[in-house]
């Protein structure tokens, strides 16, 4: 399938393939720093993406070397003089534009092709997987700012790499490589830069290509961590296992693979 494009400012949303949907952050020549004009763009399309019945995977990425080099300092330091409450809802409003990723029903992939700094780390945590290039930095260096963690950084951060390790990072504002993010668990996999939106395309069409009711329920089960406790799960999928063995997709699934053939879901 060709790519076809909407654009917004700083941001384009391509479909590359039946399913799939590219956010890419485009601003390259300031590292795609997250904007006023790329903050409202990116409400924009996260809206649209959310009314899309044929959307079954979004990938996040960035243009050029940088995933996003977070929230910009600029105007995060223009206001010496406001006041605590006006800077509060600023930045309520900041966050809740930028985590309105978390409220896509299907499977996200922050795609880390280079520095994701701060906020920018912050967006890739919020999406339910991560892959970074060879090349990719990381890091939460809030406290090196002088300014206390942001965009939900105390939560995401140790849901994803452990409590022990949330805090080195946190207090530290240390950067990590590539590699080590594996190690801690930032990211799943690490893929050659060269080769990177390819390997990443080629797992969401894969995505795309699975039931999207079974893969809805399986993203909500896992949510934060997945279920409170053990018996908490069990009821779950007492109950959502039933919902899709009732779908004509659990038919398709099953005479496909009795048939060594690739299933065709349509989401019924």
């Amino acid at each position: 399938m060709s790519d076809s494009a909407t654009e917004f400012a700083f941001l384009r949303l391509e479909r590359p393939s039946d399913g799939v949907a590219v956010l890419t952050l485009d601003d390259p020549s300031r590292r795609n720093v997250m904007s006023d004009e790329m903050t409202e763009s990116w409400v924009r399309a996260i809206d649209s993406l959310a009314a899309d019945r044929d959307l079954r995977v979004v990938v996040v990425t960035g243009e050029g070397t940088a995933f996003t080099s977070g929230g910009n300092t600029g105007w995060i330091a223009s206001e010496p003089d406001a006041t605590v409450d006006h800077l509060r809802t600023r930045m309520m409003a900041f966050y809740r534009g930028w985590l309105s990723i978390r409220r896509l029903e299907v499977p996200t992939i922050a795609a880390v092709n280079g520095h994701a700094i701060g906020a920018g780390l912050c967006l890739a945590l919020a999406c339910d997987i991560r892959y970074a290039a060879a090349g990719a930095k990381l890091g939460a260096p809030f406290v090196k700012l002088g300014m206390n963690p942001g965009m939900a950084a105390t939560y995401l951060l140790p849901n994803a790499v452990g409590e022990a390790n949330a805090r080195e990072l946190l207090l530290t504002g240390r950067t990590v490589d590539a590699a080590e993010a594996r190690e801690l668990g930032l990211v799943t996999r690490v893929f050659p830069d060269e080769s990177f939106r390819e390997e990443v395309l080629e797992i969401a069409t894969g995505i795309a290509a699975t039931a999207p009711i079974a893969s809805r329920y399986t993203k909500v089960a896992l949510r934060d961590g997945g279920h409170k406790d053990f018996e908490s799960c069990v009821q779950w999928e007492a109950l959502a296992q039933p919902i899709t063995l009732a779908t004509a997709d659990l038919q398709e699934g099953i005479a496909a693979a009795r048939g060594k053939r690739p299933a065709v879901f349509r989401g019924v």
